[in-house]
């Protein structure tokens, strides 16, 4: 007999096994977790990339997703959850959800779709190669908080008192605070700080935010207050606070100025990640990478109810202008 027609019966003979068969069209689906505030259109991105990618919710992926809601203290039990099933790969949103999914875990992949600086606040080492079960994406650079204040200044005339909303429950929060004053300092404005507790004091920290009659407000990067963000953009538009917002997520909400990393890119980015993690590649060969380019947001109408003019350099610089 021919090589060739010997292999062709072998093939031909393995195939026709009932259980060789049963495994080809019937391999267990791979499970993710997702642990997140709410879905969140980043959310809808990342489904879009992972179909693009060959992964089908419901056939040969199966997500489970768990929403805190605006509670932070909801996502260990949630991580805890998930890790019992168990799941193939974890993937967070935030600095909140990453550390409770560190602590549920040191062998299931962690994929961060997105969190703040996570060498500063300890969720990971090693950016270049990393050390631990956790990799993924960086939305914020030192930078970050200076360059909204520093816009502030220039688009509000006699700036001097500056308010940052903040939520101390977030890992990232006492970082984000003190760099913020460290550039006030040097901008010679004032920062006073109100924090939220939990979603449901965000009106007690608004009513706040409106005693310490403000010059303006400065959002922190959080998800749990971009879940309230609807609340909060209406908050500064009936009060005639100018207002500037981390996430692109408040420009459809009527947010007056937004500069940040584009989330939901980072997240199609995670998806990629998400893709080779699940087809064997190792945490270790995946760096973490870091946004490297920031959208400014300007919306006009907004700044025409405050009776704001914006000035034209900030137009000209802005990636989008909402009329």
């Amino acid at each position: 007999m021919k090589r060739r027609e010997f292999l062709g019966m072998l093939a031909a003979g393995v195939a026709a096994r009932p259980d060789f068969a049963f495994a080809q069209q019937n391999q267990a689906p791979k499970r993710v977790g997702f642990l997140a505030h709410q879905p969140h259109p980043p959310v809808q991105r990342f489904r879009e990339k992972l179909r693009a990618l060959g992964w089908t919710e419901g056939k040969n992926l199966i997500v489970e997703y768990r929403y805190a809601e605006g509670r932070d203290d909801r996502f260990p039990a949630f991580a805890a959850e998930l890790v019992a099933m168990p799941v193939d790969v974890l993937v967070a949103w935030g600095s909140p959800a990453a550390f409770a999914a560190k602590r549920a875990t040191t062998t299931i992949p962690i994929l961060i779709g997105a969190a703040g600086d996570v060498v500063n606040i300890g969720l990971i080492s090693n950016l270049a190669r990393p050390d631990a079960n956790l990799t993924g994406f960086v939305a914020l650079n030192v930078e970050l908080e200076s360059k909204r204040l520093e816009l502030l200044k220039e688009a509000v005339p006699h700036l001097s008192r500056v308010t940052i909303l903040a939520n101390p429950a977030n890992p990232l929060n006492q970082f984000n605070v003190e760099t913020a004053r460290q550039a006030a300092g040097k901008l010679g404005l004032t920062i006073d700080v109100v924090e939220t507790q939990g979603a449901a004091g965000i009106e007690n920290a608004l009513t706040k935010v409106k005693e310490t009659r403000p010059d303006a407000v400065l959002l922190a990067s959080d998800t749990l207050m971009l879940s309230k963000r609807k609340e909060i953009t209406d908050f500064m538009a009936e009060n005639r606070i100018p207002a500037i917002y981390p996430f692109n997520e408040y420009a459809g909400v009527g947010g007056l100025f937004i500069y940040g990393a584009n989330i939901s890119v980072l997240f199609e980015r995670a998806a990629e990640y998400l893709d080779r993690l699940l087809k064997g590649e190792k945490v270790g060969n995946l760096p973490v990478q870091q946004a490297t380019t920031f959208e400014l947001i300007v919306n006009t109408k907004t700044a025409a109810a405050l009776g704001l003019a914006v000035p034209p350099n900030i137009l000209l610089r802005a990636d989008e202008v909402i009329e």
